[in-house]
């Protein structure tokens, strides 16, 4: 199998300010910390390089308003931050880099499409599941992860993809595009109640939600997540599968509370690349979300990888 990495430099050059003297969470150290440990764990020699491009504007019209769009090219700052609302901001790079971090996505379902056993990890930032159709939030401008996936559809011509959302924050942005589109599956764990207070019930066919209590170990989480995916993902039989990976429910990352550590990391992913080997000719593209401990992140990061390579 083979496994590429897709991702760009200037993704580090997008920063949030800090807050209260500490640094945002979500900052360029994210993805150095994944480098690392891909590098110290023998991983990265493996993995297929590739420079993320950026996405142009009828790329982010696959999945957002031609307002929203329009209005985030205007808004680009030349000096200073702008403040999109919701802890969620632009300094003069971001546009950019948030063009970087859409264009990784189409650029990983152009390469595992246009061959055979092929797979892909997106280390960029800023991440994108929380960026609605026609808003900005939760430190997101454009929804990566819904951009490849209706790439995938109406440029490919797929007849079904899966979004599969294991980030510990419920992903409403892309709920709010996809829901209703029935080519589209989207699964999402999350805690619950936790921000962005939504997603514990959907009126969409299409989305089939997993709210999970604070403390929710690793034993529940498989369990809850099996019984509520796997029996819809089968069923869909998607072409594709793409995944928003988020690592901040791990047990050591304080962004939420939830009790996972890598090996449930390990586990989803072998789950999903042996139900993507069913229907999808084992066809996996992932897009980082969240995750904040940077220790915790590297290693999660890097488990899930080794998944995508191995499994």
């Amino acid at each position: 199998m083979s496994v590429a990495l897709v991702s760009h430099p200037d993704c580090e050059l997008h920063d949030n300010p800090s807050v209260g003297g500490y640094r945002h969470p979500e900052n360029p150290s994210r993805l150095a910390a994944i480098h690392d440990q891909l590098i110290a764990q023998g991983v990265e020699p493996w993995l297929f390089p590739i420079q993320a491009p950026q996405a142009e504007r009828e790329d982010l019209l696959l999945a957002h308003s031609a307002e929203y769009v329009d209005s985030i090219f205007r808004r680009a700052p030349e000096h200073g931050t702008v403040d999109l609302g919701d802890d969620t901001r632009m300094n003069p790079h971001s546009l950019h880099v948030a063009r970087l971090a859409a264009g990784s996505g189409i650029a990983a379902v152009d390469w595992v499409l246009d061959g055979k056993d092929r797979r892909a990890f997106c280390a960029v930032r800023p991440p994108g599941h929380h960026a609605g159709r026609s808003r900005a939030g939760g430190f997101c401008i454009f929804n990566n992860v819904a951009v490849a996936a209706r790439h995938a559809l109406e440029r490919h011509g797929l007849s079904r993809v899966a979004i599969v959302d294991f980030d510990v924050h419920h992903g409403d942005g892309t709920e709010d595009i996809v829901a209703g589109d029935e080519r589209i599956l989207f699964c999402s764990s999350f805690q619950h109640p936790f921000y962005p207070y939504s997603g514990s019930t959907s009126g969409a066919a299409n989305v089939l939600p997993v709210p999970l209590p604070a403390a929710t170990d690793g034993s529940t989480w498989r369990e809850a997540i099996a019984k509520g995916w796997f029996g819809g993902l089968r069923a869909h039989r998607p072409d594709l599968i793409l995944i928003s990976a988020g690592f901040d429910g791990h047990l050591l990352d304080d962004m939420a509370s939830f009790g996972l550590v890598e090996d449930d990391y390990r586990w989803i992913t072998d789950r999903l690349v042996e139900i993507a080997e069913e229907s999808a000719e084992g066809r996996v593209v992932s897009i980082l979300e969240g995750g904040y401990e940077l220790h915790a992140l590297g290693r999660s990061a890097c488990v899930h990888v080794q998944g995508l390579l191995e499994s």
